[in-house]
């Protein structure tokens, strides 16, 4: 049965150190918190496997498999087509935790299919799995003042100071919201989650690429 099988909660972002801090990985950031949260002292930790780092945990509320791909953002789907594969994970348990231009910085939104809106990770996940229909959590990091740089360039570069002072907040609602989806299933999530937030989306860019 597909209920079955754990929940994969993949974090999106880009491998190393030069990137660690960037907008474009608010993703890892989130699961990492995640797991600090919800590990325990007998979880395996970060193992390579998967294209991937992952970390299987048995929680209260069931197993789950931490996803953090290392394939490069435009290439996510690889390592999550793996790891469904393996752990025979259907879209809907999967929840992908990822940058949103549309909001302001510190939104949080979940989100069930629908598009990918410019965004080159999903938009390979969704090719790889051949559906749209897995959960997103999306986390707001806003968009480069008008003029400033393009796109791509923004959601590679870190928090300036000012917005770094709400990223913490960021990251905790974001762990708050998959695990909400996991507890309360992902209707209440919805109704728990995002009206929670007063911030009005912003008008998205056209794109958003990158590496």
């Amino acid at each position: 049965m597909a209920d079955a099988a754990p929940w994969l909660l993949v974090g999106l972002g880009n491998p190393g150190p030069k990137y660690a801090h960037n907008r474009h990985n608010v993703g890892f950031m989130a699961v990492d918190r995640w797991l600090d949260r919800h590990g325990t002292p007998g979880a395996d930790g970060w193992r390579e496997k998967f294209h991937g780092e992952f970390s299987s945990v048995s929680t209260r509320f069931g197993r789950c498999v931490v996803l953090k791909p290392q394939t490069f953002m435009n290439a996510s789907g690889r390592s999550v087509g793996a790891a469904c594969s393996f752990y025979r994970v259907p879209p809907s348990r999967v929840i992908v935790l990822h940058d949103e231009l549309d909001f302001p910085v510190g939104r949080v939104a979940i989100k069930k299919g629908g598009g990918h809106g410019g965004h080159n990770g999903l938009r390979d996940i969704a090719s790889v799995l051949g559906s749209k229909d897995f959960l997103r959590v999306r986390m707001g990091i806003g968009r480069p003042p008008r003029g400033n740089m393009d796109v791509s360039a923004w959601v590679l570069k870190d928090f300036s100071a000012e917005e770094a002072a709400d990223l913490a907040d960021l990251v905790d609602r974001a762990h708050e919201a998959a695990t909400a989806v996991m507890t309360h299933g992902v209707a209440a999530a919805m109704n728990e989650i995002n009206q929670t937030s007063s911030k009005e989306p912003k008008p998205a860019p056209k794109s958003q690429s990158s590496d």
